[in-house]
């Protein structure tokens, strides 16, 4: 196991932008950007990220502009939800620069969260997940074999 450290801050870089990829298609992108968003939170805090300025968001959310910020990981670009000392000390970009564009990589989605969680030191939460009963939309359990049928109401 490294320490994470260890971890070139290439790969990382990779890492994040892979997730960032899939999360924009996933059907239910919550972790993945939760990931994203905290292994960005701790390369700042160990000052191997840097924070580059606000962007307005290409994706207004309720049709009010809101910003991100724009932060680089080795030569990578990355936006995370600000938070509200980065108004006060960053330059506003205005809007979403198009300069900012990340080289293509190709790295599996498992790969990138394998090194991320690594990074963030993250467990998936235990669960004992007993076999899923099976279950369809056609299947009706059989009454037969029942003691009565049609059951009756039994008061007690």
């Amino acid at each position: 196991m490294h320490n994470k450290q260890d971890i070139p801050l290439i790969d990382l870089a990779k890492a994040i932008y892979t997730i960032n990829r899939h999360a924009k298609t996933a059907p239910e992108p919550a972790h993945l950007y939760f990931i994203k968003k905290e292994s960005i939170k701790r390369l700042l805090e160990e000052k191997r990220a840097e924070k580059i300025g606000l962007h307005f968001s290409d994706h207004p959310k309720f049709s009010n502009q809101h910003s991100t910020l724009l932060v680089k990981v080795d030569q990578y670009y990355f936006h995370i939800p600000p938070a509200k000392e980065d108004f006060k000390e960053l330059e506003h970009l205005g809007s979403l620069d198009q300069n900012y564009r990340n080289p293509q990589t190709k790295m599996s989605l498992s790969q990138a969260k394998r090194i991320i969680y690594q990074y963030i030191n993250w467990q998936p939460k235990k669960t004992r997940s007993k076999p899923k009963e099976y279950t369809s939309s056609y299947f009706t359990p059989s009454s037969l074999g029942k003691m009565e049928w049609p059951p009756k109401k039994t008061f007690r």
